[in-house]
């Protein structure tokens, strides 16, 4: 279902929450009838419970199956770092790619764990976007063309896919775009990310609202190529792909959220498919969670990104589901109390 999206224009993309299928309230509310029949107080399982139910209505199916689960780990390179907000350089984002894809991650432990099939889409690494102090990070084809490489990558057949990210001065980009959707101070939204110290935090938030000083005149959309990367481009484009086959999402930290924020900006029922893994030691974090009015799976201080703290939360999620789906009802179990 991912070819239905035809990415050519950026500010028509927010229409598409009218369009894209919505949550099927019908399968949550059997879903939620059969809640009430398994062999359990009512609410025992407390969150698990609203999860299944969340996962039942965008499956569309009262009584889901994780069965296969898709990982995405989408990586970029940033012109932002000629500024010197990042303390190492941007060969390190290939390195990384390439351990990854050689199973040395932690990412790839966890997908392994979880039960996820893991991907990593590199983005033109050798081409580090610009500068967004100096003028759009990209122009609008560069955008779409790595949306449409986001929602490509996506397997139709998935029943629930998880999103990360690698680039090395893509915590700048987060902290950009959160600020340009959400509003504050740049400071409100800056963290150490991969190491920065007190005055890096400083020179980040500088640098940050440079930035939006200069493109403040543009739309949610128009922000994205403003500020942000490809990679973070190609997460919108694979959470838009997850929404039209009807598979829900779970984004990793903060940079992964982030990535979104300019789909919130523009329409936040973009986002109504998607869960945040766990709460990120990375401050922003916590106000983004707000804005978005999502509360966080887990929070275990994770600030790693490549997606691990979504492939810790899909054991959550998977064990929501398998408990509601697998569970007996007390007239299957001929238990009394039903």
């Amino acid at each position: 279902m991912t070819n239905e999206l035809i990415f050519d224009d950026l500010n028509a993309i927010p229409g598409w929450a009218k369009t894209l299928p919505s949550f099927d309230e019908d399968a949550a509310e059997a879903a939620r009838a059969r809640q009430a029949e398994l062999t359990k107080p009512p609410g025992s399982l407390g969150r698990l419970e609203e999860i299944a139910l969340f996962v039942s209505g965008w499956r569309g199916d009262p009584k889901p199956r994780l069965e296969r689960a898709q990982a995405l780990v989408l990586a970029g390179n940033h012109g932002i770092c000629a500024q010197g907000v990042n303390p190492f350089p941007q060969e390190v984002t290939a390195q990384m790619v390439a351990n990854f894809e050689a199973g040395g991650a932690a990412i790839n432990q966890l997908c392994r764990v979880a039960g996820a099939d893991l991907s990593v889409i590199a983005l033109e690494l050798d081409t580090p976007t610009g500068d967004f102090t100096e003028g759009p990070a990209m122009r609008f084809d560069e955008t779409l063309e790595a949306m449409a490489r986001g929602a490509e990558a996506v397997d139709p057949s998935a029943d629930i896919l998880i999103l990360g990210e690698m680039g090395i001065g893509n915590s700048t980009i987060a902290a950009a775009l959160a600020a340009s959707a959400f509003g504050g101070p740049a400071a409100d939204w800056v963290g150490r990310g991969t190491g920065s110290d007190e005055g890096g935090m400083s020179l980040k938030a500088r640098v940050i609202e440079a930035g939006l000083s200069r493109h403040e005149a543009a739309g949610p959309m128009e922000r994205l190529a403003a500020l942000g990367g490809r990679e973070q481009a190609a997460i919108c484009g694979a959470v838009l792909a997850a929404r039209a086959a009807r598979i829900p999402v779970i984004l990793d930290g903060y940079i992964c959220t982030a990535s979104v924020a300019p789909l919130a900006a523009a329409e936040p029922r973009l986002l109504d498919h998607c869960l945040i893994a766990h709460a990120s030691a990375e401050p922003g974090h916590a106000r983004l969670c707000a804005a978005l009015g999502k509360r966080p799976i887990l929070d275990l201080g994770m600030a790693l990104g490549e997606g691990s703290g979504a492939a810790l939360a899909l054991g959550i999620v998977k064990g929501a589901v398998a408990c509601h789906s697998g569970m007996a009802t007390f007239a299957e179990a001929g238990v009394a109390g039903g």
